[in-house]
């Protein structure tokens, strides 16, 4: 493996510091959703969370959420199984508009925005518990002891954890430097880079886990660029 990526290293990506309405926000976001698409992120977490819940879940929340595209998704492949779901999505960004809640809407799902930092709403918030809490693309952004602290809190509210991130490892690495191709600006292609950096490989977030012995976990390659986590209850399946 490549020197760059042994070690894990996470850097600020310009995205995370840039105006909503920033066009080279708006442009990076469209950005993502397309290599959401290409890396077949939404497919990846669909199959996770169908393997993990042993019912219908009614309650799930989604952690960096942005705009709310890949639970809508989601959304389009199960509304019919899964009817009457509840979603809250977690964003520091105002990003979910109201062509997406109706979007959601129009498969007798309900989602809300929960605009705030993402500590803030799970060690503050007063939580009914979720079936779910699912996470793209978002836990690779946290120094390994700010993913511990994640994991507890949400072990605290959920008995099904599941999450998709970059694969750190050498044809992630050489993909990233690919995005170019796809059209993607300046900003993407930087942060692309950053993020296969600052991913995850073998069983890292298993170590940051806090199993009492209570939880299944699974942790995994998926395709060529991600990389899986899931953390499931041994109750949760019934």
């Amino acid at each position: 493996m490549s020197g760059a990526i042994l070690v894990r290293r996470v850097e600020d990506e310009t995205l995370d510091h840039l105006r909503e309405d920033d066009p080279r926000a708006i442009r990076s976001r469209r950005d993502l959703r397309r290599i959401n698409r290409i890396m077949g992120n939404a497919s990846i977490l669909d199959s996770l969370l169908q393997g993990s819940l042993g019912h219908p879940p009614t309650r799930i929340a989604e952690l960096g959420a942005g705009d709310g595209s890949l639970l809508l998704d989601i959304a389009r492949r199960r509304a019919r199984a899964w009817p009457g779901v509840t979603l809250t999505l977690v964003d520091r960004q105002d990003l979910f508009d109201a062509t997406a809640c109706a979007a959601f809407a129009d498969l007798g799902w309900t989602a809300k925005a929960a605009v705030m930092d993402v500590f803030d709403w799970l060690e503050h918030g007063e939580h009914r518990r979720y079936d779910a809490i699912v996470a793209n693309l978002f836990v690779h952004h946290f120094e390994t002891d700010a993913v511990r602290r994640l994991f507890v809190a949400i072990a605290r509210i959920t008995g099904c954890f599941i999450a998709c991130e970059p694969r750190r490892a050498q044809v992630a690495h050489l993909g990233s430097y690919l995005v170019g191709a796809l059209g993607a600006n300046t900003v993407t292609r930087r942060d692309a880079v950053l993020s296969v950096r600052a991913g995850f490989r073998d069983h890292e977030l298993s170590a940051c886990w806090p199993d009492d012995g209570d939880w299944r976990l699974s942790e995994g390659d998926a395709r060529l660029f991600s990389h899986t986590f899931a953390a499931v209850r041994r109750e949760q399946r019934g």
